[in-house]
């Protein structure tokens, strides 16, 4: 049986890719460990997922001045010795990274005994966690033909994002018995779900007036976001999360509006969604969302907003025009490539683990 570790943490994004590979590295006979930080949210992620998991010590390395930034780096090490005695433990065959901090020790560990790391990068440009592991990575996974330039030529791999198999397997008809919503006019899903998307949240609201009409909503808002006056409104429904029935709210859905995360619109991809992308300003982030955007823009995926010209008219507007080209956006999405990304980064792990 082969042996591989995954790791990757800090943030959702960094461990959703690593969770999707997992149905197709069970059948492919691996025997599968998660490395991670000792609190982190991969830590639950991986555990509800039966995965076993190792917490290491992990810091964080920073650009600006915060007094953690004197004891991190002795974290850093500390969780270096703790991936080297983990991996000297379970003797792996190949290590697949997603990135986060708590990746960094673990892939110089890799390096360390020769265990071949294969690491993914979301965003158009890698991140500083990446960055550092590139030098001693097998191969560089990412999403986008842009990502390619910012990479070592003999490393890099369009691949696109693992997507959970479990989206893709949802009912419409779920997803309107779910919601109560009606199969004789289209549905908009909203995905907000972070602090981020308030003001796309109150944008949809605002614009209620004008879309019901034409559109049932179902409006993904985030916690503590919900809003008690619209609780009721015909064509309007709303959750603060979703889990197990978000495939089949996908599956009912005709249009999407979401932020421009890089899993996010990588689930977009692959459901075949048209959809309007409103990315987080520059000033609100590294700017990886407004990139991630004009990517999917160019290769005709996504109409793209940004939040500087979002007003009413704009994202009305941009709504109705993706709806009524809904055709020509799912068949651009049907001719890519990277839909796959499953079986195109297992089959990759194959060749690294059998060698």
């Amino acid at each position: 049986m082969k042996k591989i570790i995954l790791t990757g943490g800090g943030t959702a994004g960094h461990v959703t890719p690593n969770l999707a590979l997992i149905p197709a590295l069970k059948k492919r006979d691996y025997e599968i460990r998660y490395i991670g930080s000792y609190q982190g949210i991969e830590k639950r992620l991986a555990e509800n997922a039966g995965i076993p998991y190792d917490g290491i010590s992990s810091g964080k390395l920073r650009r600006y001045f915060d007094l953690k930034n004197f004891s991190d780096p002795f974290r850093v090490l500390k969780g270096y010795g703790e991936a080297c005695r983990l991996l000297k433990k379970y003797q792996p065959d190949v290590i697949f990274s997603k990135g986060g901090f708590v990746s960094v020790p673990v892939v110089l560990a890799a390096k360390r005994y020769r265990i071949p790391t294969i690491l993914h990068e979301s965003d158009m440009t890698p991140g500083l966690a990446n960055r550092l592991c590139i030098p001693s990575a097998a191969k560089i996974c990412c999403n986008f033909p842009e990502t390619l330039q910012h990479l070592p030529e003999d490393k890099a791999v369009l691949t696109g994002s693992p997507i959970r198999e479990e989206l893709l397997q949802g009912d419409r008809l779920a997803g309107l018995q779910y919601t109560h919503l009606s199969a004789a006019k289209p549905i908009l899903l909203v995905i907000g779900g972070s602090l981020g998307a308030v003001a796309v949240n109150q944008m949809i609201r605002s614009l209620l007036p004008r879309l019901l009409p034409s559109f049932q909503i179902i409006h993904i808002c985030g916690k503590g976001h919900l809003d008690e006056s619209l609780i009721g409104r015909p064509g309007y429904v709303q959750y603060e999360y979703v889990d197990a029935p978000l495939k089949h709210l996908f599956a009912a859905a005709d249009l999407a509006v979401s932020r421009a995360g890089a899993n996010s619109i990588c689930e977009l991809l692959a459901l075949r969604k048209p959809n309007v992308l409103i990315p987080l300003s520059a000033a609100a982030s590294r700017g990886d969302q407004l990139l991630n955007a004009a990517s999917f823009e160019k290769q005709g995926f996504s109409t793209v907003l940004k939040e500087e010209d979002m007003n009413q008219d704009t994202l009305f507007d941009a709504i109705q025009d993706t709806y009524e080209h809904r055709a020509d956006f799912i068949s651009r999405m049907k001719q890519s490539s990277l839909g796959n990304a499953v079986e195109t980064i297992a089959d990759l792990i194959d060749q690294y683990a059998s060698q």
